[in-house]
């Protein structure tokens, strides 16, 4: 089968191949799926690039322990292993390993069935299953930490990026009141999204909004306490 492979740190143009090698199998516990779309997002860029240093202690000091790359997938179980309960032969699926990189950019992957892996929706495209896993991933681990409830207010800077525009979707599902700062000309699609109300950043200041809020979310690290602390209730939160 084919694979992204790499045997050194560096950038995709550098150090990037495209090479056959053994389809895996199924062991206990785990699942052989089809990949059929995987995205190349920024836990890809850290892991490839083994930058910033720190991330060297979890995927290798000198060079990557795991030479095909890719964080995510989204595509259909070919084989399962013994004991596996959850999936069966068929069945479309999507995934994320978390901050590691899992080897996803391939054709065939195996994946313990137990471990960031859920069936697909049957109305979205593998492609746009691949596209929502990372920044809804680090939405939902920031938002569930700070256990936000119905009621209560929220901002959203880089409203439009996947984590800004899944922190959207998630602080509507849990009944909170929303702005977001994203550019005016994504107005529409940011409300489509849930947001109650859009601060265009391009032509507005964010900080001389009225409304108080519980959380701030800067989902592209651009704010920072200072500025926002005026936005806050008393207590508030702000995330970066």
């Amino acid at each position: 089968m084919k694979a992204a492979v790499r045997v050194r740190y560096g950038p995709p143009s550098g150090v990037l191949n495209i090479k056959e090698i053994d389809k895996p199998g199924p062991a206990a516990g785990e699942v052989l799926i089809k990949v059929f779309a995987s995205s190349a997002n920024r836990t890809d860029y850290h892991v490839l690039t083994g930058k910033p240093n720190f991330m060297r202690l979890f995927t290798g000091l000198s060079k990557p322990r795991l030479t095909v790359t890719g964080s995510d997938f989204a595509g259909q179980v070919e084989a399962i292993g013994s004991n596996v309960t959850s999936f069966k032969v068929g069945d479309k699926v999507m995934g994320f390993g978390g901050v590691l990189c899992i080897g996803s950019h391939t054709e065939y992957i195996t994946f313990p069935e137990s471990n960031g892996i859920v069936l697909m929706p049957d109305n979205i495209t593998y492609e746009q299953a691949a596209a929502c896993l990372e920044g809804t991933y680090y939405a939902v681990a920031g938002i569930n930490y700070l256990k936000p409830t119905a009621g209560q207010k929220a901002m959203v800077y880089g409203a439009t990026g996947a984590i800004g525009s899944a922190d959207v979707q998630v602080l509507k599902y849990f009944g909170l009141y929303v702005t977001a700062v994203c550019g005016g000309e994504h107005a529409d699609l940011i409300r489509s999204l849930g947001a109650d109300k859009v601060i265009d950043y391009k032509t507005q200041d964010f900080t001389k909004d009225e409304e108080r809020y519980d959380y701030i979310f800067d989902a592209v690290d651009k704010t920072g306490f200072l500025k926002c602390k005026p936005l806050l209730k008393k207590n508030g939160v702000i995330t970066s």
